[in-house]
């Protein structure tokens, strides 16, 4: 029986990065002896087990032979016979599939060791091809190491998955998983360029696919396609630190403008409300969590008219204010706000450039919380005057707090 440390550890390690999680894989031991060694088994579908004391994974060395479409089409097989190499050579990219032995000599059979020192990121094999989610594997480690590229033949295999339609096979839940964990590394453009590359975006997100080439309303920056200021816009969110909701909505705000009649360009009249119905149906085919679904809707909805906060009425602040929620979900409306700050940097020339739209809103915002609704409602006779009433005692308020929102 041995173990060896493998994957993503040897890989962070290699890189000098702080390692987080160590996998261990055994070879020579079979479930009855881990058990008896104390191993307390966790695994379904492959044996896998936690160790007495640290209570870290240790799987058993195993081969797996493709039986069907999808990410669980695949049949394991455990026995002390599999080899090392044997159990690396089912791993997606070079640079996970190295493996560290207790006496800390390093085994690289498929030299991950030199496409790490050439920044590249390669499939180990063949196999590669059997599994769908290693497309979105391959991307998201593409935006966690920016500095990377793609091997061709690599971008080649992805191409032939899609032509073959092995991604028709991913579940909703596995994508936005994977889409999920990749919008949150340092420089998640890079996971939608890779796919795009790859000719995946079109099948997974063809929403976004038909951004590119879209012109930019001319008065932004005309050097730069739609497709190119989402991008700009999702790697903003990842520079301020964003959660996911935020860049979520940061992703899908501009849909409607693949949606544009040539003869409504560059302007995309009407975009907002294309992009509600588009975005709602990527959430609905993607499952997204309804944190983040809400909030895109939200984006989509109303960043254009956050833009112009220091061009609106009071009584447009107010009513943004109430369809939006703000007074109950203030966290979420604060969401929307950094989401339309990403969009208004995520501009050539504009990363410097003050935007002064959230502060406006923030202040229109507290001054409607002033308002004694309690009050309001009690000295109103006729209750169904009392929403009218409040709303124009809001009104009022912001008027007070922004003389400039006063016409």
């Amino acid at each position: 029986m041995q173990i060896f440390t493998v994957g993503g550890a040897i890989r962070d390690e290699l890189l000098g990065l702080p390692v987080k999680d160590r996998d261990y894989v055994v070879v020579g031991a079979s479930p009855e002896e881990m058990l008896a060694r104390g191993f307390r088994p966790v695994g379904k579908d492959f044996p896998v087990f936690l160790h007495p004391h640290s209570h870290e994974e240790y799987a058993l060395a195993r081969t797996e032979r493709k039986t069907s479409h999808g990410y669980h089409g695949f049949a394991f097989h455990t026995t002390p016979a599999v080899t090392l190499a044997e159990d690396l050579a089912r791993r997606d990219l070079t640079i996970n599939a190295m493996a560290r032995a207790a006496d800390g000599s390093l085994i690289d059979p498929f030299h991950g060791l030199d496409d790490l020192g050439a920044r590249v990121l390669r499939h180990v094999g063949p196999a590669f091809q059997e599994d769908p989610v290693r497309v979105l594997r391959l991307a998201r480690f593409a935006a966690r190491f920016p500095e990377f590229t793609v091997a061709p033949e690599t971008v080649a295999l992805m191409r032939s998955m899609v032509d073959k339609g092995e991604l028709d096979h991913l579940v909703a839940e596995r994508v936005w998983q994977e889409l999920a964990r990749g919008l949150m590394e340092d420089r998640p453009a890079r996971m939608f360029e890779v796919l795009r590359d790859g000719g995946a975006l079109a099948r997974l997100l063809p929403e976004i696919e038909r951004l590119y080439g879209v012109a930019q309303r001319a008065d932004y920056h005309p050097e730069v396609d739609t497709g190119v200021h989402v991008m700009m816009v999702v790697d903003q969110a990842a520079q301020r630190g964003c959660v996911l909701p935020v860049r979520w909505a940061a992703l899908l705000h501009d849909l409607g403008k693949g949606t544009t009649p040539d003869a409504d360009l560059p302007r995309h009249p009407g975009h907002e409300a294309r992009s509600v119905k588009l975005a709602g149906e990527v959430c609905a085919r993607l499952k997204v969590p309804s944190d983040c679904r809400d909030l895109a809707l939200l984006v989509a909805r109303y960043h254009g008219d956050v833009h112009r906060g220091d061009e609106l009425t009071a009584a447009t602040m107010v009513r943004i204010l109430e369809n939006t929620d703000a007074l109950r979900r203030p966290g979420r409306f604060e969401q929307l706000l950094e989401a339309c700050a990403c969009d208004f940097h995520g501009r050539l020339g504009w990363q410097e450039i003050p935007y002064r739209a959230p502060a406006l809103f923030r202040q229109a915002l507290t001054a409607v919380r002033s308002v004694d609704a309690a009050s309001i409602a009690g000295g109103c006779h006729d209750r169904t005057q009392i929403a009218a009433r409040l709303h124009e005692a809001r009104v009022a308020a912001v008027k007070r707090a922004l003389p400039m929102a006063a016409m």
